[in-house]
């Protein structure tokens, strides 16, 4: 026969139970809405920003404090979709008030790899864009890269250390990135889906490989028939 205080208790804590699944699908459905809709405005900004200013090769970076500026834009545009794994991991782990400090902290990783870049770009034409893309396309075969990709693809304890394996992981093609042409949508926006795709999907060499290769193959494209390449210079 049921004892009523104890049914009453079960009762009790079912509820909570129930209540508490629910609070943590609601905070981890915000936190992907937020992150996905941050990422999307991040895309209509940077593209604003860029729009008639893409010179190909012949693409200055500008001023530090626009570089800076737009640069955060594209990192956050490109990168917030990918990270929603992880995103939603913090969630789930912090609840949603953790989710901002971690997406600052991935960007913020982010933003200093903008400080490095513009501190070593240099005025380069087709041939260092070639070179530059042929070595992208032989760093997704390193065991650095793999190691990197799998770290990016794990759970991180926080948003600087989850970036920093991300950086590791995508750094060749945002380098890549610049030297074909920094203010180019185009290619800002190939290598994003590059970017997202090995950041959601398990790493198989029937798919890494021949992207690897084609990135390879567009180099040395790039360095021997420039022109051959489109959106690589700018239109006449």
């Amino acid at each position: 026969m049921p004892i009523p205080g104890r049914t009453s208790q079960v009762m009790s804590t079912g509820r909570d139970t129930v209540q508490l699944r629910h609070g943590q699908t609601a905070a981890t459905a915000a936190a992907l809405t937020a992150t996905l809709g941050l990422g999307a405005a991040c895309w209509v900004v940077a593209v604003g920003q860029m729009n008639g200013m893409d010179m190909g090769v012949a693409t200055r970076l500008g001023s530090f404090a626009f570089f800076a500026a737009l640069w955060v834009w594209m990192m956050a545009a490109m990168m917030l979709p990918g990270a929603a794994p992880a995103v939603l991991r913090r969630a789930q782990a912090g609840g949603v008030r953790a989710v901002p400090l971690f997406v600052g902290s991935y960007l913020a990783v982010w933003a200093l790899v903008g400080v490095a870049v513009y501190a070593v770009d240099r005025p380069h034409g087709s041939f260092g864009a070639g070179a530059v893309t042929i070595a992208a396309g032989v760093y997704e075969f390193t065991p650095l890269k793999r190691h990197f990709r799998r770290r990016c693809r794990e759970s991180a304890g926080s948003g600087f250390g989850f970036g920093l394996c991300c950086a590791g992981s995508s750094i060749a093609l945002m380098v890549m990135l610049v030297a074909l042409g920094v203010m180019s949508v185009t290619w800002m926006s190939v290598i994003a889906v590059i970017v997202v795709a090995q950041k959601l999907l398990p790493a198989t060499a029937a798919i890494d490989v021949p992207v690897a290769l084609a990135i390879v193959g567009l180099g040395i494209l790039i360095v021997i028939a420039p022109s051959s390449v489109p959106g690589l210079t700018p239109p006449m």
